[in-house]
């Protein structure tokens, strides 16, 4: 029963706090450009919107472009589920739930990249092509760098492997650690459509990859989609700071729901300093020509590679 609760709480915390991590990243862009930007919880009222709306559905489609904005935000919630977000009253993980994770991302990714193609769209097709490139040359550096990760720990469940990073907080200065933070921070760059691999703001023909494959999505559909899109994101911010930031709730003397509560909020609060920092690096940089984002994919498995070599050199 305890289990239920606690699914029931990190269900209704993903859901709510999904948004906000864009709304973030929108808000912090807005005032580096000297806006006022977009209230944090316009995303909120944007999916509400979107969701109170009907759909129009190209009549060259099939039940795949029907049935994609279902698969693409169930299975982002699904791997968000197995993201601990607290160590008090977590159920067992098990072994290799990392991996299931990933690759639940991947089936959304799949079905989206098909779903653009369903329509017979030009943008579609072209940002269907680019999104299964970038993802396929970024995934390697991901698992590499959790695999390297995951040989401290002993196993690839991210209970585990965040509670072995609590731990032994001496081992967040360990040269794997540091080098896959920065190749897994490179890889949600990459993941989320962000500078310098993706603009989701831009509507270029030329630059869309991301936005491309949503252009003939309406209505709920849409709203799904785009929480498919924040849900991912997050997935992917909150393993960094369970990883590389293992949460110091423990040391309050706190027990039962006030324990549960104060992790939330410390979790909240390194997702959202997280957050922020995306967004500057956003700021900071400019996005790539698309044929130079293989060589940061490159730097980035480097990275990877290397922490797993020096595991084997120094040891755990």
């Amino acid at each position: 029963m305890n289990n239920i609760y606690y699914y029931l709480l990190q269900f209704s915390s993903v859901l709510l706090l999904a948004p906000l991590v864009g709304g973030i990243t929108k808000k912090i862009k807005a005032f580096s450009q000297k806006r006022k930007g977009p209230p944090l919880i316009q995303n909120y009222f944007d999916v509400l919107k979107l969701l109170r709306k009907g759909t129009v559905v190209s009549t060259t489609s099939s039940w795949i472009y029907r049935i994609a904005p279902y698969l693409t935000f169930a299975s982002a919630l699904c791997a968000c589920l197995f993201i601990p977000i607290s160590l008090l009253g977590q159920p067992a993980g098990f072994t290799g739930d990392i991996i299931l994770a990933v690759y639940l991302l991947a089936l959304g990714r799949f079905f989206m990249t098909l779903a653009a193609l369903d329509t017979g769209s030009t943008f579609g097709g072209m940002g269907s092509s680019r999104e299964m490139l970038i993802s396929s040359i970024f995934e390697p550096s991901l698992f590499v760098a959790l695999f390297s990760v995951s040989l401290i720990s002993g196993s690839t469940s991210l209970g585990v492997m965040e509670l072995a990073a609590f731990n032994n907080s001496a081992v967040l200065l360990h040269p794997v650690y540091i080098l896959s933070f920065f190749s897994i921070m490179i890889v949600l760059m990459a993941e989320t459509a962000r500078i310098p691999v993706d603009d989701p703001a831009t509507h270029l023909e030329l630059t869309m990859v991301h936005e491309a494959m949503l252009l003939e999505y309406s209505g709920r559909h849409l709203a799904l989609m785009e929480m498919g899109a924040w849900l991912k994101q997050l997935f992917l911010i909150t393993v960094i700071v369970n990883l590389f930031l293992p949460s110091a709730n423990l040391f309050f003397a706190a027990s039962g729901v006030a324990a549960i509560l104060i992790s939330l909020a410390f979790s909240l609060f390194k997702v959202i300093v997280l957050s922020i920092l995306i967004a500057v690096i956003e700021v900071l940089t400019v996005k790539f020509r698309f044929f130079s984002i293989p060589n940061l994919a490159a730097f980035s498995f480097i990275l990877a590679f290397l922490g797993f070599v020096q595991y084997f050199v120094l040891g755990s």
